[in-house]
């Protein structure tokens, strides 16, 4: 039996694939979903319930139950950010998730509200800090630091001694040479070889080498 009990902040995909690995691959029940009132579209989701985020405390108290915010990069990640310090706010322990099918260094550290989705590699030193996603297939080279709410989509390369800058988005099969670093609140485009520090915040880059991408605003993409 199941000796932890997690509410999901979210209702949508990533809400449900959330379910999904708790439920399968952890020492967590999810016992309800829970969402903005105006966002309630229906009052189950896999015959669990779907409850008002505003008094959440209530029916599930803090001191009970945790919770993990299943949101994607939705506006860079302040969605998922801003739900993060919603729950932090009402005295909740926000759960992480490490597949078991993931490969984990014994002292690397990873935060609160991060998912680390299957055949991810992190490897020793590495500091991985709060509400960041790693989605399946990634390698984080030692001494590597991702940044707080960040997303890390699938087969990136991010070699030794590396930093993600906070609230990032690492697009899929990018790579990051050794000692490299990207800036706060931006974007790597899919395929993008990183091969030296891109300081500019804010911003996106695309290509091999990894450009800035001119006239273009991190937060005008849509993820």
């Amino acid at each position: 039996m199941k000796d932890k009990k997690l509410v999901i902040i979210g209702a949508g995909e990533l809400a449900q694939i959330a379910y999904e690995y708790f439920t399968y691959d952890s020492d967590y029940e999810v016992v309800a979903f829970s969402v903005h009132a105006e966002y309630i579209n229906e009052q189950e989701i896999n015959s669990v319930p779907v409850v008002e985020l505003e008094t959440l405390e209530k029916t599930y108290p803090p001191e009970e139950f945790e919770a993990f915010v299943a949101i994607p990069a939705t506006k860079l990640n302040r969605v998922r950010t801003q739900l993060f310090e919603e729950a932090k706010s009402k005295g909740y322990k926000l759960a992480s998730y490490i597949s078991s099918h993931a490969f984990v260094w014994r002292n690397a550290q990873i935060g609160e509200n991060c998912f680390v989705f299957e055949d991810n590699t992190i490897q020793p030193f590495v500091i991985i800090e709060d509400n960041v996603i790693l989605w399946s297939g990634n390698h984080v080279g030692h001494r590597t630091i991702i940044r707080a709410n960040s997303f890390i989509t699938s087969h990136a390369v991010i070699s030794g001694f590396c930093e993600i800058g906070q609230g990032s988005f690492v697009g899929v099969n990018s790579t990051f040479n050794d000692k490299t670093s990207l800036a706060a609140n931006s974007i790597v485009g899919s395929g993008a070889v990183v091969t030296k520090s891109l300081k500019e915040e804010n911003s996106v880059y695309v290509g091999n080498p990894a450009k800035l991408l001119p006239r273009k605003s991190a937060f005008d993409v849509e993820l």
